[in-house]
């Protein structure tokens, strides 16, 4: 099977709307696992995360449950955990110790892990336009950081392999959702996989860790508690249903290039932050754009 990235006129607007709303989404997501982590553990950020988006998502998720088929409820569950669970607590114990711009690099591996697991298990077949257009928007990607930390990127560690990790995951669910479950729209995907995924999230908060004990008397821990709740209903409600509906519409490539655009997103909060624009900024931002547009031509 060809991987095709030609797209209707139509949906082509429509792709590019929902990967520009997602990358804002998705790129205000590290601050606010950042301020969780302030306050909470990591595991109770990753759980407290998932437990929460289960909620927001449950009136949108039992109605839909008699849409299923045998063979469905296995297919989302696995979904859910590649494409959520497993993220959630790999990235909030990477981020206590990455700083952001190596943080921000690792996570651009995710299109080249969509491609090379859509190689290998999915017989997907790619251009050289897409090869070029990945490669790019890595350098691209790796510029911008090294903009944004003044030329050098400290901080490696093991902790890095579990964005790696995370980035596997990625590209392994959005091959499996789109040819493994084609039958369900946008909308039971995202909301019955967390359903499923939920319950174990909340199981392992409010069994394995202190977070009641934390919630009730650390300093700060509600406002904590509210940027975790946002994350929960922006980074993985709101966006996952935005995602799955792009994933519907275009390829997984074209999907997962939303890494590359949140770095961007991330100088923007820097400018709004004071930050000043550099030479290397721009030219790092023209070679992301430039590799998604090549990533995805035909």
């Amino acid at each position: 099977m060809r991987a095709s990235f030609l797209m209707p006129q139509s949906k082509n607007h429509t792709a590019i709307i929902l990967l520009i709303a997602l990358s804002l989404i998705w790129g205000t997501s590290f601050i606010l696992i950042k301020q969780g982590l302030k306050v909470f553990a990591p595991d109770v950020v990753g759980a407290l995360r998932v437990t929460a988006a289960a909620l927001f998502l449950l009136p949108l998720a039992l109605p839909r449950i008699k849409e299923l088929k045998p063979g469905d409820p296995f297919k989302l569950l696995v979904s859910g955990l590649m494409g959520i669970f497993f993220p959630a607590f790999l990235f909030a114990f990477a981020q206590t110790k990455l700083n952001s711009s190596l943080a921000g690099i690792l996570n651009t591996l995710s299109p080249l892990w969509t491609m090379i697991i859509g190689a290998l298990f999915f017989t997907q077949r790619f251009r050289g336009y897409a090869i070029v257009g990945i490669i790019l928007s890595f350098v691209g990607a790796v510029m911008l950081a090294l903009s944004r930390s003044g030329g050098s990127i400290t901080g490696f560690n093991m902790y890095a392999l579990l964005i790696v990790g995370a980035c596997v995951l990625y590209g392994a669910n959005l091959n499996w959702v789109k040819f493994k479950i084609q039958n369900l729209g946008s909308i039971t995907i995202t909301s019955i996989s967390v359903l499923f995924i939920g319950p174990l999230a909340a199981a392992y908060l409010f069994i394995f860790t202190d977070f009641i004990h934390t919630l009730t008397t650390a300093p700060g821990a509600y406002k904590a508690f509210g940027f975790v709740v946002l994350l929960a209903l922006m980074s993985t409600a709101v966006a996952g249903l935005l995602f799955n509906k792009l994933l519907r519409i275009s390829s997984p490539l074209y999907a997962s290039s939303v890494t590359y655009i949140m770095p961007i997103v991330a100088v923007m909060w820097g400018v709004i932050d004071g930050e000043k624009l550099l030479p290397g900024h721009f030219v790092g931002m023209a070679a992301i754009l430039g590799g998604v547009y090549l990533a995805n031509k035909k």
